[in-house]
């Protein structure tokens, strides 16, 4: 998978907006998205994503943080999650999205308490990346094991 993640990093931009290569930045915008899904952002979902980040993308504790500085500022300016889903569905199989529905589920559960607002905006982003209600159920058992 970091294979694909580095050839992702070196493709050519969208009509979306985001740049074909940013697929980082659209998975840190997702993340910031659920870490302010209930309204109380908590230290434990930020290190959460912090952490998700290095490991899944190869990145320091400085350009992770960093990326979610930068998604804060696109999600500020984003008016839907559409753009965001679409670069990541544009450079995503099913089953690496089903991983990614898997990443948003751990932030949701790194304070310990899934709000119903986190729930309904992962259902909502996992129709946007098409990921089947089976497959988001897969997401949330592989996330409560880890």
């Amino acid at each position: 998978m970091l294979a694909k993640i580095k050839n992702w990093l070196c493709a050519d931009p969208t009509s979306s907006g985001i740049p074909k290569h940013d697929f980082n930045l659209a998975l840190g915008a997702l993340i910031v998205e659920i870490m302010r899904a209930d309204n109380d952002l908590h230290d434990d979902e930020k290190a959460m994503a912090v952490s998700l980040l290095r490991h899944r993308l190869s990145l320091s504790i400085e350009e992770a943080q960093t990326l979610l500085a930068d998604a804060n500022h696109k999600v500020d300016a984003a008016i839907d999650l559409y753009a965001f889903s679409k670069a990541i569905n544009q450079q995503t199989s099913s089953e690496e999205r089903i991983e990614i529905l898997t990443l948003l589920w751990q932030i949701a559960l790194a304070d310990g308490n899934v709000d119903s607002n986190e729930e309904h905006l992962i259902r909502r982003i996992a129709g946007l990346l098409y990921v089947t209600h089976e497959d988001f159920i897969v997401a949330k058992l592989r996330a409560q094991k880890a």
